[in-house]
């Protein structure tokens, strides 16, 4: 019940779907899923130029898809995503129910297509989704990531490179599975195709590191003199005796080409009070004229600062970009702090002066979140600068005040193999109150970092004071934003925008099934309402057959825990059968092992409970218990409403239903039948209507529709079809009797316009008259099988024009013939004309060889009944000619 997937063709292979995780973790070596989909994953990075892949296969449910393999993005940030459901309106779901690629160039093209996601991962980046199939089923998705920020692959090539990543992917699939024990069937190749593990990370190839050679320099931005180490000198090409001290004197070892850059340096340094990574080149010796000149490749960074001396002394280092000492060595020469984060998210180097400003020792911060480590950086706006840098792979830049009331700058430079980050200490941002955290960071991804930070005034990049002791620090700052993770937004801006979109009762279950067990990992689930003081069951999926008819319309003083949650309005979980039992001793046990039971309040009123069951044990975290807990309380909310639309919807209905004919008169030589589908958005009822009237000079049949969709539309529609019946009893003809409902209509001045189509038929001989007023032509199916519309001249609608004329038109209906009459709902379908509708229904019933005129309706109503979407109800009367089928 419920289920987001179809299943399966035929039946499945005997034995396990898959090797279970702790078999194929075995050293045995035996093939394991994770190989065969490693090297395309990362063939499909490379060859559409982006930065992460992925790839999902089914789960062996069917219910969802499953994260099995990624690379180059973040394990923790794509966490809430490991497990989705089918049904999901997610980029790589709809590629997989589709089986079309799903292309998305930037943040614009996702949020027009899936709110949702966007929602969720408010960042820009691109990404694509390339459907995997097996034995001729899709069993699974690959995914690339781009930055949208950065020079674009075109479409056609992002689309070529997953398809080749795609291809070999499937053959690799197929063989994986053709090894698989139990697998020799053919037909069964796909069956083996399925995930239920945790995600595998494939490292991306990285460049060859170099060593890079750093010298250390000084520049007196106001009198022109330079000095540097002897690295420095080095790297210019000269030695200490040689080199002269001055901007000339580096200008004569720098490329006449690059000379702009180093004029371009002292000019930023003088704005922005910075140097980042002013690149140029230097003559790599002394040279002659007889020797070919070289050059070596450095860069300038550095920041401005203020010494008894100078007021604008640039300090910083040239750096050798073709290779030199370490990094790390360079590092620490600089004044401002900095850090590295692996791939995902952790410290893997701090140096001195970071260490200094974040008051925390390399021991404490290495293998750890920063975020974590360090109460003050607790805050979730600060963790969502790591995830913009990592998804958008632009530089984000931010502000924190520290415990002690500095403020620090923070730039973050991404790669796809990790993070780079730079902290400094600045001056505190307008609009900063004292005892408080800074501004939120603008926008969701935050903005590229400026050239450069200006010092705080008068007090260089040095605080110049002691460090409190570690306690001291742990404290936050005032008014901490309380913590919220990814995955819990995810999850609760998932399932508000799914039931945002259920209407009645059952979409809100289903909704809750397909959205709550693949999010959270549980196999059941049953949703239970409150009525006149008892629980009755909504929704089941999961359970064993006729597990819980014991527990139906079960009084709320019964000792359960569903009843126990809702009477409490206090979630109850169990990790263990033990911990339930204990608490429960008489309740009987399904074969799940963890459960969650959830009350479903709505505005401090009781709705019912949601029960949750894992089939293996579950330790709840604060955070999942967090969002259940508030997932409930959507679901309730949601429940509430579509139970007030499906009492008001029963009620409305019920009225439209009653202005209906609840019997159609027997006519002797006329076989005659009639069909209402109410409108599926809504809860307006709709102004179809239809009639089968005696008359002195044989039967009328009838059919209408009133504009708009409302109860003064359906009053209407009562009072035409009153006033039809009325004027085509009293033996008025066909003419007359349209004539005078139209002037009725318009005396009515109901501002509401209706169209209609009378035929008046003699069952004896077959001969019809027949008026049209702005209605769809008829059908006429002809006794060979033919079918037609017939282009009846006609009038306006009614209420249009008091006076208007309305020709009348005769016809001969031959023993055998099927005449159709129908409304606009049954051939106006969204993104076609109606000319193509009224085609499609001819072709219907001209193919349609049947006696049955109950079975023809059925047939010619098929596409309308299963059409999820249809915003406008369809009335049919279908009348068939047999003089010989006299009484």
């Amino acid at each position: 019940m419920g289920g987001a997937a179809a299943a399966p063709r035929g039946q499945r292979p005997a034995g396990p779907p898959v090797p279970d995780a702790d078999e194929s973790r075995s050293p045995r070596g035996e093939a394991r899923i994770e190989d065969a989909l490693a090297d395309p994953v990362v063939a499909a990075v490379r060859d559409t130029g982006g930065y992460g892949g992925a790839v999902y296969l089914r789960s062996r449910d069917r219910r969802s898809l499953v994260l099995c393999v990624m690379s180059g993005v973040p394990r923790s940030l794509l966490k809430p995503w490991w497990r989705i459901p089918v049904s999901g309106a997610l980029p790589m779901c709809e590629a997989f129910r589709s089986g079309e690629t799903q292309y998305l160039p930037d943040d614009r093209a996702t949020m027009l297509r899936f709110p949702q996601f966007t929602a969720a991962l408010p960042y820009s980046f691109a990404h694509a989704y390339q459907p995997v199939r097996v034995g001729g089923e899709t069993v699974g998705v690959l995914a690339v990531l781009h930055s949208s920020f950065r020079e674009p692959a075109g479409e056609a090539e992002v689309r070529e490179g997953l398809r080749r990543a795609v291809q070999e992917m499937e053959e690799r699939l197929a063989a994986y599975a053709h090894g698989l024990p139990g697998r020799t069937d053919a037909d069964a190749v796909a069956y083996g195709i399925e995930y239920d593990d945790q995600p595998v990370s494939v490292r991306l190839p990285a460049p060859r590191a170099e060593a890079v050679a750093v010298g250390m320099v000084e520049w007196d931005l106001a009198g022109g003199r330079w000095t540097g180490d002897d690295d420095a000198l080095e790297l210019l090409g000269v030695s200490r005796d040689e080199f002269g001290g001055t901007l000339a004197a580096v200008e004569e070892r720098v490329s006449p080409d690059d000379l702009y850059e180093l004029r371009a340096a002292r000019r930023d340094a003088e704005e922005t009070g910075q140097v980042r990574g002013r690149h140029f080149r230097v003559l790599d010796a002394s040279q002659d004229d007889s020797e070919a000149v070289r050059y070596r490749p450095v860069e300038l960074w550095g920041h401005v600062v203020r010494t008894g001396t100078s007021d604008r002394l640039l300090v910083g280092a040239l750096v050798d970009v073709a290779g030199g000492v370490t990094a790390a060595e360079a590092a620490e020469r600089l004044p401002d702090g900095l850090f590295s984060l692996d791939q995902d998210g952790r410290v893997i180097y701090a140096n001195r002066r970071c260490q200094d400003l974040l008051g925390c020792d390399l021991e404490r911060l290495l293998g750890h979140y920063p975020w974590r480590v360090l109460p003050w950086l607790h805050d979730p706006a600060y963790e969502d600068r790591y995830r913009a840098a990592m998804l958008t792979q632009q530089p984000v830049s931010y502000l924190v005040r520290d415990p002690d009331g500095v403020w620090l700058g923070f730039v973050l430079y991404p790669g796809v193999h990790g993070l780079t980050g730079r902290v400094f200490p600045t001056a505190a941002p307008a609009g900063a109150e004292p005892g408080r955290g800074p501004p939120p960071p603008a926008g969701p991804a935050g903005g590229p970092p400026r050239r450069g930070s200006p010092p705080p005034p008068g007090g260089g990049w040095h605080r110049g004071r002691a460090r409190p002791p570690p306690a001291a620090r742990a404290a936050g700052p005032t008014g901490l934003v309380t913590t919220a993770r990814a995955g819990a937004l995810y999850h609760v801006v998932q399932m508000a925008s799914v039931l945002t979109e259920s209407v009645t009762v059952r979409d809100v279950c289903r909704a809750v099934s397909e959205q709550l067990l693949p999010a959270f990992g549980a196999q059941e689930v049953a949703l239970y309402t409150v009525r006149d003081g008892r629980m009755y069951l909504l929704w089941e999926d999961g359970y064993p057959q006729h597990f819980l008819d014991p527990f139906e319309g079960v009084s709320l003083e019964a000792d359960l825990p569903g009843v126990h949650a809702l009477t409490t309005r206090l979630p109850l979980f169990f990790k263990s059968p033990e911990e339930l039992v204990g608490a429960y001793p008489r309740l009987a046990l399904d074969p799940m092992m963890s459960w969650a039971f959830l009350p479903l309040i709505a505005s401090g009123h009781p709705v019912g409970s949601c029960i949750l069951g894992w089939s293996t044990p579950h330790r709840f975290t604060a955070e999942e218990r967090s969002a259940l807990t508030a997932l409930a309380g959507l679901t309730a909310q949601a429940m509430e409403r579509a139970r007030l639309y499906d009492a008001e919807s029963a009620v409305a209905r019920g009225l439209q239903e009653g202005l209906l004919p609840h019997r159609l008169p027997a006519i002797d030589r006329l076989r005659i039948t009639a069909r209402y589908l109410p409108g599926t958005k809504g809860m307006d009822i709709g102004g179809d209507w239809y009639d089968v009237i005696r008359t002195g000079r044989g039967v009328a049949l009838v059919i209408g529709d009133v504009e708009g969709h409302s109860v003064g539309a359906a009053a209407v529609m009562g009072q035409l079809r009153s006033a039809v019946h009325s004027f085509a009893a009293s033996g008025r003809p066909p003419h007359e009797v349209v004539t005078h409902t139209n002037q009725l209509l318009a005396e009515l001045e109901t501002d509401v316009f209706a169209t209609c189509c009378y035929i008046e038929l003699d069952p004896a001989t077959g001969h019809a008259l027949a008026v049209r007023a702005g209605h769809p032509p008829p059908l006429l199916r002809h006794p060979d099988g033919s079918a037609e519309p017939l282009e009846l001249p006609g009038g306006v609608l009614l209420g249009v024009q008091p006076d208007a004329d309305y020709p009348v038109t005769e016809l001969t209906l031959e023993p055998g013939s099927v005449l159709a009459l129908y409304t606009d709902g049954l051939v106006e379908v969204p993104g076609s004309d109606i000319a193509t509708g009224i085609e499609t229904v001819r072709t219907c019933l001209a193919v349609s060889r049947t006696d049955s005129m109950e079975e023809l309706a059925d047939r010619m109503l098929g596409a309308a009944r299963r059409a999820e979407d249809r915003p406008d109800d369809v009335a049919l009367l279908l009348t068939a000619y047999d003089p010989a089928d006299a009484s």
